[in-house]
């Protein structure tokens, strides 16, 4: 305004001022002389004004209200001229500011007069415009005054006039609201308190306002209120509005002044409360409105949409969001879900249309459209906005194919069809012209019959619109065809272009600053997240984490509704460019997928091109089966829109350009390709191309394509995997025109570039190149299963060119690729095979002569990865394969023998890897090359191989194709072992370097090392590989194998075994010879017992080894016999080991289960093994071994050293020291003595292993049938053997528990009968008395046992008892042979040999027990003999048990099976009652011999007087030498019994009365002849039964009552037998008549008499107090029977009568008187 300020200025207005004031004065001179006077003194005022101040202007301002007064009352005059003359005046006052508040609203209220009369309207509002631009005097209530006035001349009849007014209002509503923005302007530097406006508080609270943001306030409040058609506050005096003027302002200011209701809480809460319901409430007519719900005649039910109101509430609606967004986040969610209602297809097309564009003018801001994403589509609650645009976008596309656009109701026939409501018909022949090879003139989009014309509507990029600009018109205007899907398809377009470009954009920031915070970080070896982590600060990474989450979510909510219109846009499209853009879409949607790593819709989008690539319906698997792109025919339903997939459909009149096969299983007849397919197929290389960095899985989906394609159009690999066209091979089929052959050499190349470009990718692309590549061959090799087709070589040729193109980091590819041919090698179809393994080779051979860096010498990590190949070609089948296979091993040894290095363990892997089912020729063919490496390479490979170097050979040693391979690779293995032996010293070295390395590396992953027999040292774990490599061939399944590899296992151990470290031995032990000890055991006890007929060939085997049983005892026998030897000849460097016992536990496990196996050779030979363990008197070594083994019962060294203390130190001096003999062995060892304590646990095991063998192996069987088995007797013999050797180590400590259990095993040891085709050999005939081995043994360990308790302490003597016990076990035998279970044997005699029945079961013999029973007894004799005043003898009535047990022969004599047991029997008792009686006398107060003076009477009872009859054929003089035994028992009664009759029970005394009692007297035997009955009736006995009854009875010496008792008692019993004997002569002699009795009743008779008269002699010279009353009355008694014998007839009868019945004389005294005997 310095204009107006100058002083040339204001000279001029004054100037002008005066002379308006003038012109005035002049007009109303005559008829408003009032006006006139105000004129004249406002020239005086304004003069006295400029003359009094200096500040002219501003004095004016003061004085205006009295300054503009005159002109006021001018224009109220009402006269045309004088009213345009004072507003002309007016507003020059006004232009130059001079206008205070007080005149601007008395001007106001003038032109409000003017304007109610109508007068000067344009004036008005020009002073109206003026006044209210130049300053801001005008306020409130003027301002508002001034307002409503203009808003009233836009509503006066005259066009102009409204116009005009028009103008001024939207200028005055902008001049509002721009002096608020300049007001805060000003204030912007002063700071205030802003007090919060509530939300809720009252619209009108605006008391906190400034004066001009007051004016805009109400202004605007007061707009709402209008187009809602309320009453205005603030505008008083309004009279009418149109909505659609309404709107249109209230669009300008939220258009132009979006600050102000940004930075004032009151204006947006104004927008809030008022705007955004108003626009809502406005909508309402066209949500409701269904098109077609009414006819157009009826009255329709619901208001319809006017076209003004609502295209200008789209533009209201636009501006809000793009302005208001973040404010408005609710309402804009409302608008844009009632946008995309606009869209439906019942909707009237022009709303459509309008929609479409409005939805445009979102779709081309790309960060509005990232905005609703974030607070719509990614919060939990809200509405997916920006994904119902989206999806609303491709119904609406869909919705004009499938549903024909009907024309606008109002405007029906407009449209140009004929038929009112059909379809748009296209030009007539344009959908023909596709076909006739023409191209169709118009571009247009063709689906199913519908054709839509595309029109050009806007520069790319920027959404002009047409619809919503046309603010002139009432009616709806008529939509072109194509309009509305042009439209629509540009959305599509600018929306993909917008986002992607926007996200591409701000991820290439974000990775650009990941770059230079990386170079600052300068940690290379890093992964990028770290980076960021380290260099970006946190908050960076923050915004990144939530950049990136919009950024997918943008990508998810829009994928699938994009893709589902651009696929239907791409099958549609006949216009190329339209198919170029669309592509184009696809296209960098999915490389922006890919970058974000979005798989499902990256995939989905590459899908949608490959199906455009591939003729209609073509069958691809990949591209219906992929989880991603499951797209076609399934429809979707997005958030309530229904959104068709539709699938390309056949009838898209395309020009065909190829006709060719598809790559099928079956052949399928013939597919054509169109050039879009082409145009389709150059974006998907295009793609691969570009952005084979983000493709990661889906390069399968590309590939697959590409494969499919070159298929078809006929391409071939040729060498190095290069594509070339050509297939003269199944040629007719394959038609392509000049167009495609052009293309066809440029397609190849971009194909081969394609795949040289992988060595571009990064790692992980590479790998996804790869991967795909690899399914891809899977599918050709499916293909090609089970025919012999051509198989599709793409994939194999593209591996290999990728492989050969990326040589330079082959590690990071080398597994999968190869991994893969592996499998194209293992195929069936032998051309697809050869090509795997043709590639494979290459690859292999290529990989080891490139020049890698470092080069293959240094980087063995490398060579290792290029030869697994090779190794993994082991495990396939076929023939062919494994050749190449081991032709390949064979150039590797040949040209890189002498530097494998660490290749060493592929390449010996290769050999082992032959297996058994692979032909003789191959096993052949790797056995020679072992051979060869074996004599040659042995010393060139690393220590480390040589332990493999065994396994091989092992292997080899198992297959069983061929004896002599595997006899031979034992062989090898004993040369390796040589080798080793010799080789010793470097291998060690070399080999604990590594292993110390090895350790290191393990360390620092702080792993353990882990590798076979880890403890022992590297050197002892290849001795012990070989030890267990040799192990497993000696359980191999042929006996040859086993017996060579157990031969060599245990001479290895034996030749080379002490080059291992001493705890080595420990593994040795446990590890080789126990394992192998087990599985022997375990194969021998499931062997099969069927019999073998034939060894192969004409072998014949021998009956020994007839079955694998038998063959595997001998490969039992051979193990153990080795393992025992072993301890032997090795304790010394055994025992030291820690756990040598439990190692001895385990060995005595193994014995003894071999020992109780049901197999003769196993169990004998398990025995032999034991007793070799428990000869170990000393060590031995091999130099100083005896020759000959030394026998069973080898003396042990008995304990030198004097016993001190209880037990545990005393000294055990052995022959030879330990320490001794370690120090001579082996300086390193220091010398280590054995705790004795821990050698008698030893010996305690070896005991109670050989109890258990022996109870085990003796326990009859429960059942018999003729497979039972029956322990053979050398078992049962070297079993018992054993014991005393074993003994010699236990005596200390054997108890009677133990003895118990010797005992039951001795007893069940003899039980056991033999076989009877084996007793010829061992049974003596039965006639001869002689012991079997067995019988010998077990008497030797009794004998053993004896002799030991013998000399040892005294609470040994214990054991005495036991030891009786059981020997007199054995005599039994003698009469009562053992039972064996329920085995029934048979007597020896009556067995049936085997020779006679070939097939019989073999039958049991009992053995001949008597020799057996007869020694025991004899032993038992001599041991009495010995301990009969042993106390434990005394207090066990040993006595009387060998009493007892004698019995049983005795009281059998004749009947007993020897003759010769009952006289040894005698003869035993005798001597053993002469030292026993003694004893038992002694021993008689105490009772303990009580009971066996019963038994004893019983037993010679039993004997004397026996109930067996003597056999027919005894002759005289044995009955006389048979009598005369008899005879010396009675002796023994006479001479050591009745002497002693006071230390003996009555009872006893009065038994051996009874029975001599009835000895003497003859018993008759009816059985004799006459001739022998005198000889037989055992004279001789009875006289001296008799002769000792007499002795005892002539007792004249009695010294204790007790003698006296025993007299009485002979005496009465004799006196007894007299009579009785007397009295029976008489009787015989009455009877027998003249006839003579029997010679043996008269000796009685003589001898009876001749007793008497000695009776009555000695009974009268006794003292007469010695006999008792009663023998006297007996005595008497006796002689009227022998008055009675007076008529005998035998001469020597009566002599003997007459000597007995002379003593009586003395008896006869003259009776005494009775009175006498009264008296007295």
């Amino acid at each position: 305004m310095s204009g107006t300020h100058s002083p040339e200025a204001v000279k001029k207005l004054l100037e002008n001022m005066q002379s308006d004031l003038r012109a005035l004065s002049l007009e109303c001179r005559k008829k408003f002389p009032p006006v006139k006077e105000a004129a004249e003194s406002g020239i005086i005022k304004v003069k006295t004004i400029a003359a009094r101040n200096t500040e002219i202007l501003a004095a004016l301002k003061e004085n205006s209200s009295e300054v503009v007064q005159p002109f006021l009352m001018g224009c109220g005059t009402k006269e045309p001229k004088i009213t345009q003359l004072c507003l002309a005046a007016i507003q020059r006052l006004m232009s130059h500011e001079v206008v205070s508040e007080t005149a601007a609203g008395n001007i106001i209220n003038m032109l409000w007069q003017l304007m109610e009369n109508s007068l000067e309207e344009l004036k008005l509002l020009q002073t109206v415009l003026v006044l209210l631009t130049t300053n801001t005097v005008v306020h409130d209530e003027a301002l508002s005054k001034a307002i409503v006035l203009c808003f009233r001349l836009h509503f006066t009849k005259d066009n102009i006039t409204n116009n005009t007014a028009a103008a001024t209002v939207r200028q005055v509503v902008t001049v509002v609201f721009e002096r608020m923005v300049a007001e805060d302007e000003r204030h912007r530097d002063i700071i205030e308190q802003p007090v919060l406006v509530q939300a809720n508080s009252n619209r009108r609270s605006v008391s906190t306002l400034k004066p001009c943001a007051k004016d805009a306030y109400m202004l605007f409040q007061d707009l709402c209120q209008l187009v809602n058609a309320d009453a205005p506050y603030w505008l008083v005096g309004m009279t009418e509005m149109t909505r659609t003027f309404g709107l249109e302002l209230l669009e300008s200011v939220l258009n132009d002044f979006p600050q102000v209701f940004l930075q004032h809480q009151e204006f947006s809460f104004l927008l809030k409360e008022r705007v955004c319901p108003l626009v809502i409430k406005l909508f309402s007519p066209n949500i409701k409105f269904r098109q077609g719900s009414s006819t157009s005649s009826s009255p329709a039910p619901v208001e319809k949409p006017y076209f003004p109101i609502c295209m200008r509430l789209l533009r209201v609606v636009s501006v809000l969001i793009k302005q208001f967004y973040s404010l408005l986040v609710t309402e804009c969610e409302i608008f844009l879900s009632l946008l995309v209602k606009f869209l439906d297809a019942d909707k009237p097309q022009w709303l459509r249309a309008v929609a479409v564009e409005s939805i445009h003018r979102l779709c081309v801001q790309p960060q509005l459209l990232r905005s609703f994403c974030q607070s719509y589509d990614m919060k939990q609650h809200s509405t997916k906005v920006f994904r119902d645009i989206v999806n609303a976008l491709g119904s609406f596309i869909q919705s004009l194919f499938l549903v024909p656009p009907t024309g606008n109701p109002a405007t029906t026939n407009q449209a140009g069809n004929s038929n009112s409501g059909g379809t748009v018909s296209a030009p007539a022949n344009s959908g023909m012209l596709g076909i006739g090879g023409g191209v169709t003139l118009l571009p247009a989009f063709e689906y199913r019959g519908t054709w839509i014309p595309i029109l050009t509507i806007t520069v790319q990029g920027s959404a002009k619109a047409t619809y919503l600009e046309m603010l002139d018109k009432v009616e709806p205007p008529t939509i072109p065809e194509g309009y509305a899907m042009s439209v629509a398809f540009h959305c599509l377009l600018d929306l993909v272009r917008g986002i992607t470009g926007m996200i591409e954009g701000e991820l290439g920031e974000v990775e650009a600053e990941c770059q230079t915070s990386t170079e600052t970080a300068s940690s290379p070896t890093q992964s990028s997240e770290e980076q960021e982590l380290q260099s970006t600060s946190s908050d960076q990474m923050d915004k990144e984490i939530v950049n990136r989450a919009v950024w997918e979510e943008m990508v998810n909510a829009c994928w699938c509704g994009l893709l589902a219109a651009l696929s239907l846009l791409l099958d549609a499209s006949t216009d190329e460019a339209a198919t170029e853009n669309i592509l184009k879409a696809e296209l960098t949607m999915a490389a922006l997928c890919g970058r974000l790593g979005l798989i499902t819709s990256r995939d989905a989008f590459i899908t949608a091109i490959c199906k455009g690539s591939l003729p209609p319906h073509y069958a691809l698997t990949v591209l219906n089966i992929t989880s991603a792109a499951t797209l076609s025919n399934k429809s979707y339903s997005i958030q309530g829109q229904n959104v068709m997939m539709i699938s390309p459909s056949s009838e898209s009149h395309q020009q065909v350009v190829a006709v060719g096969q598809p790559l099928a299983v079956q052949p399928q007849g013939t597919v054509m390709l169109t050039s879009k397919n082409i145009q389709c197929m150059r974006t998907l290389l295009n793609l691969a191309h570009c952005h084979g960095a983000v493709l990661g899985t889906s390069w399968q989906l590309v590939l697959a394509t590409l494969q499919h394609l070159v298929w078809i159009l006929g391409l071939k690999p040729s060498s190095g995997g290069a594509l070339k066209p050509g297939r003269a091979v199944e040629g007719p089929s394959t038609v392509l025109t000049t167009a495609v052959m052009t293309d066809l050499p440029v397609i190849s190349n971009i194909l081969s570039r394609l795949f040289e470009s992988s060595q571009y990718l990064d790692d992980v692309s590479l790998h996804h190149l790869i991967n795909a590549l690899c399914s891809l061959s899977l599918e050709a090799m499916d293909m090609a299963y089970g025919n012999n087709k051509e198989p599709s070589l793409f994939a194999v040729a593209k591996l290999l060119e990728t492989g050969l193109v990326n040589m330079h980091r082959i590690e990071i590819l080398w597994r999968p690729l190869t991994g893969h041919l592996l499998e194209v090698c293992q195929h069936p179809n032998s051309r697809m095979r050869e090509w795997g393994a043709e590639a494979l080779t290459s690859l292999i051979k290529a990989g080891l002569t490139f020049n890698h860096d470092p080069p293959l010498s240094q980087n063995q990590r490398l060579q290792l990865l290029l030869l697994n190949p090779l190794k993994e070609m082991s495990s396939i089948n076929h023939p062919d394969i494994r050749l190449k296979q081991l032709e390949c091993v064979l150039q590797i040894l040949q040209s890189q023998g002498d530097s494998l290095g660490p290749g060493w363990p592929l390449v010996l892997g290769v050999m082992g890897a032959i297996r058994n089912d692979q032909g003789e020729s191959l096993i052949r063919t790797a056995f020679q090359c072992l051979q060869l490496v074996v004599t040659d390479f042995l010393p060139t490979m690393p220590c480390t191989c040589l332990q493999i170097v065994v396994d091989v050979a092992g292997s080899f040693g198992l297959h069983n194709q061929e004896l002599n391979i595997s006899l031979t690779s034992i062989g090898l293995l004993w040369n390796i072992s040589d080798y080793f032996f010799q080789r010793g010293e470097t291998i060690e070295k070399e080999l604990n370097k590594e292993e110390a390395a090895q350790q290191k590396q393990a360390e620092e992953k702080g792993v353990a090392l882990n590798r076979p027999f880890h403890p022992a040292p590297p050197f002892d774990c290849l001795w012990l590989c070989l030890y267990a490599k040799l192990g497993e061939l000696c359980v191999d399944p042929r006996p040859a194998v086993r017996k060579s590899a157990g031969q060599t296992l245990f001479s290895t151990i034996g030749a080379h075994g002490t080059l291992l470290q001493h705890s080595t031995w420990h593994t040795v032990i446990w590890k080789v010879l126990f394992h192998l000890l087990d599985r022997v055991r375990e194969s021998s006890t499931t062997a099969d017992k069927e019999k073998i007929e034939s060894g192969g060939g004409n072998i014949l085997i021998h009956h020994s080894r007839d079955t694998a049983e038998k063959q595997w005892a001998e490969t039992w026998v051979l193990t153990l016999a080795g393992v025992a030897r072993i301890f032997n000849t090795r304790r010394y460097l055994l025992q030291p080991l820690g756990d040598f016992s439990r190692a001895w536990d385990v060995l005595l496990d193994h014995i003894q289960s071999a020992a109780l196996s049901k197999n003769n050779e196993v169990s004998l030979a398990a025995l032999k093994s034991f007793q070799e363990i428990l000869q170990i008197v000393s060590p031995v070594r091999d130099s100083e071994k005896p020759e000959t083994p030394p026998a069973v019962n080898v003396p042990v060294p008995v304990l030198l050293g004097p016993i001190s203390g209880p037990g545990l130190s005393r000294p055990f001096v052995r022959t030879d020291s330990i320490g001794e003999r370690l120090g001579r062995y082996s300086s390193l060892e220091p010398p280590t003595v054995t705790d004795e304590l821990e050698d008698l646990n030893l010996w305690w095991a070896a005991w109670n292993t050989w109890y258990r063998i022996g109870s085990e192996s003796t326990k009859p069987p429960v059942t018999f049938d003729k497979l039972t088995f029956i322990p053979s007797q050398p078992f049962l013999t070297a079993l018992i053997q054993i014991f005393p050797a074993l003994y010699q180590h236990i005596k200390t400590g054997f108890n009677m528990d133990d003895l118990q259990k010797l005992g039951v095993i001795l007893h069940s040891a003899v039980s056991v009968p033999i076989s009877s085709d084996a007793s010829p050999f061992i049974l003596p005939s039965y006639t001869e008395a002689v012991l079997t081995s067995l019988q010998e043994a077990v008497l030797t360990a009794l004998d053993v046992l004896q002799k030991a308790i013998c000399v040892g302490p005294e609470n040994m003597q214990i054991m005495y008892p036991a030891i009786f016990d059981q020997l007199l076990a054995f005599v039994e035998f003698s009469c009562k042979p053992p039972q064996y279970g329920q085995l029934e044997t048979k007597h020896i005699a009556n067995a049936k040999y085997n020779q006679i029945q070939l097939f019989a079961p073999a039958e049991w013999v009992a053995l001949n027990y008597v020799p057996f029973a007869e020694r025991s007894l004899e032993v038992v004799v001599d041991l009495y003999q010995k301990t009969a005043c042993h106390k434990a003898v005394v207090n066990e009535k040993v006595l009387q048990n060998i009493i007892k047990t004698l019995r049983v022969p005795l009281s059998l004599k004749y009947s007993c099976p020897s003759e010769s047991t009952w006289k040894l029997a005698v003869s035993s008792l005798l001597k053993v009652l002469s030292i026993g009686l003694p004893v038992a006398r002694q021993h008689a107060s105490s009772g303990k011999f009580d009971s066996m003076w019963p038994e004893l009477a019983n037993t010679f009872e039993d004997f004397l007087f026996t109930k067996s009859i003597p056999p027919d054929n005894l002759s005289i003089q044995e009955f006389q030498r048979n009598e005369s035994i008899d005879v010396e028992v009675v002796q023994l009664i006479s001479t050591e019994i009745l002497p002693y009759a006071n230390f003996i029970p009555k009872e006893f005394v009065g038994q051996i009365m009874t029975m001599l009692n009835k000895g003497s007297i003859h018993s008759q035997s009816s059985s004799f002849t006459e001739a022998e009955i005198d000889i037989r009736l055992r004279e001789e006995f009875s006289k001296m039964c008799f002769e000792t009854l007499l002795q005892f009875s002539f007792s004249n010496k009695v010294t204790t009552p007790q003698e006296g008792y025993i007299s009485r008692m002979a005496l009465s019993v004799l006196l007894k037998r007299s009579q009785d004997v007397l009295h029976r002569y008489i009787e015989d002699e009455r009877l027998s008549g003249k006839c003579p009795l029997p010679r043996q009743q008269v000796t009685e008779i003589i001898f009876v008499l001749k007793a008497v008269s000695t009776l009555i002699d000695s009974l009268k010279k006794t003292h007469p107090e010695n006999v008792d009353g009663n023998t006297w009355a007996q005595v008497i008694a006796l002689y009227p029977t022998l008055v009675e014998c007076i008529t005998c007839s035998s001469s020597e009868v009566c002599s003997a009568l007459k000597e007995a019945l002379v003593p009586f004389k003395d008896f006869m005294h003259p009776p005494a008187s009775k009175v006498q005997n009264g008296e007295s």
